[in-house]
């Protein structure tokens, strides 16, 4: 992919991912399709940004504007992705119904459950896997069951292995004869060293019921939602327009409680990323910003320092490098808490991972040794990356 983009491109997709009913978007869509556009650098763009839904649902009632080749392409990307959308929402509740019957409790996370949940239509999202969710204790048997259903797991770790990983990691990775990384099996919402702690069993108090083909099922509620697309979102440095779109969407949601969801972030430590992020969505894609975010923005001003280096990352429209020393530097500022910035340090630097593990092999007396492999390994990628 290209190093840059063309501001006009970039701005197409924020029209297009803007506020639907807002007219004034709709305006400026106009306005950019009838001047001149890379429209190979457009597709590249909705590519990375994972938003066909968006683009083409906007363009295709202005289709006289649109070049018939390329919007060719954008209908046959949209019609590629609900095809997916689809075998995904019925593998899903494949899994989510075997998963039941052999006595696991599962919350899918994102995929068709997200989109149905955000849009009422699994076809108005862009999603590659599935993501679902399980207590730590569930984990054996779930990847037991999943092989039944055909799914294989890419690595194989010793049993003392398995338990420092379900200690400290927080997603298996699954492939199937259709291809590779299909299903992501999670017990945390992100790895242990990004020090944010969500309480997976208050996750499971809380979900709320979602239809699935037609079938009942549960996930998380609004308010946990708001807090985990955040902080995904965060992980990712916000890379793609789809992370913010999604946020936008729940952000309408009437249900959220503003001043519970900034204290339940207060008790995680990811005030900021709940509060930069909402200025993000804001600032793109014109969405209002609650009064009791508003209020805290006015407080925090790391945040709103902040929000003008990551809109350059959105618009560069890169892969991140997550293994960089800006990005861990990035994810340092995020948190407006000293203790949780020293302890994202120590617990990157200390806490081994699958990649130590199959680097070195050690015998059982001297793992607490893997802890200087990772410190050795993770210097030697930060040198390397820069």
């Amino acid at each position: 992919m290209q190093a840059s983009s063309s501001r006009s491109e970039f701005d197409l997709l924020v029209a297009c991912c803007a506020d639907a009913s807002s007219k004034p978007h709709t305006d400026r869509i106009r306005q950019i399709v009838s001047g001149p556009l890379d429209w190979e650098r457009v597709l590249q763009l909705i590519e990375h940004h994972r938003v066909v839904p968006n683009v083409y649902g906007r363009l295709s009632v202005l289709s006289e504007l649109v070049p018939p080749q390329q919007l060719h392409a954008l209908r046959f990307r949209y019609e590629d992705n609900a095809r997916r959308a689809l075998w995904f929402s019925g593998e899903l509740v494949r899994i989510l119904t075997h998963l039941e019957a052999v006595g696991i409790e599962a919350l899918p996370v994102k995929g068709p459950a997200l989109a149905e949940a955000l849009y009422g239509k699994i076809t108005q999202r862009e999603f590659c896997d599935l993501d679902v969710l399980v207590r730590a204790g569930d984990v054996a048997k779930a990847k037991a069951a999943l092989s039944k259903l055909g799914y294989e797991l890419g690595i194989r770790l010793t049993q003392r292995e398995e338990q420092a990983y379900i200690r400290t990691g927080y997603e298996y990775s699954f492939s199937s004869a259709r291809g590779r990384n299909l299903l992501e099996l999670q017990w945390q919402i992100l790895p242990r060293f990004y020090s944010v702690d969500f309480e997976v069993a208050r996750l499971f108090e809380r979900a709320e019921e979602v239809s699935l083909g037609g079938r009942p099922f549960r996930t998380l509620c609004a308010q946990d939602l708001l807090l985990v697309l955040c902080v995904h979102a965060a992980k990712h440095a916000w890379v793609q327009l789809s992370l913010l779109c999604d946020i936008a969407q729940l952000a309408r949601d009437p249900r959220l409680d503003w001043e519970s969801a900034l204290e339940e972030a207060r008790r995680l430590g990811i005030e900021r990323i709940l509060t930069l992020t909402l200025l993000l969505v804001h600032r793109l894609l014109g969405s209002e910003l609650p009064d009791a975010i508003e209020r805290r923005l006015r407080e925090d001003r790391g945040a709103t320092a902040l929000a003008d280096g990551v809109l350059r990352i959105i618009e560069r429209s890169e892969h991140n490098d997550t293994e960089s020393t800006p990005y861990f530097r990035l994810m340092m500022r995020l948190r407006e808490r000293r203790r949780d910035r020293a302890r994202f340090l120590w617990r990157l630097l200390s806490t081994p991972n699958i990649g130590e593990w199959c680097a070195v092999r050690l015998p059982q007396p001297l793992s607490p040794l893997y802890r200087l492999v990772r410190i050795f390994r993770l210097a030697k990628r930060l040198a390397c990356a820069g």
